[in-house]
């Protein structure tokens, strides 16, 4: 795909169909609806009177909350490469 094409993907997350418009290829797209789905199912078995709201809110801290560990190890893991090459 060339840069700057958007493509529109449809996704079902949690039972509900969305419109994804962007640059990432529909198969990436399709890829992280279907993590965002896998998350919010597993939130929703261990919480099941959370409604629609709270759980995509307790989703979007469980995914930024990976997301920060994963930076922190690799700038740990990039400083530690530093060290071994100077």
């Amino acid at each position: 795909m060339s840069e700057g094409q958007k493509t529109r993907t449809t996704v079902d997350i949690y039972g509900q169909h969305y419109v994804i418009i962007g640059t990432e290829d529909s198969s990436h797209v399709k890829l992280i609806a279907s993590m965002v789905d896998e998350k919010m199912r597993e939130i929703s078995s261990k919480n099941p009177s959370l409604n629609t709201s709270k759980l995509a809110v307790l989703t979007a801290v469980n995914a930024v909350n990976d997301y920060l560990k994963m930076k922190e190890q690799l700038e740990r893991l990039e400083g530690e490469s530093k060290r071994v090459k100077d």
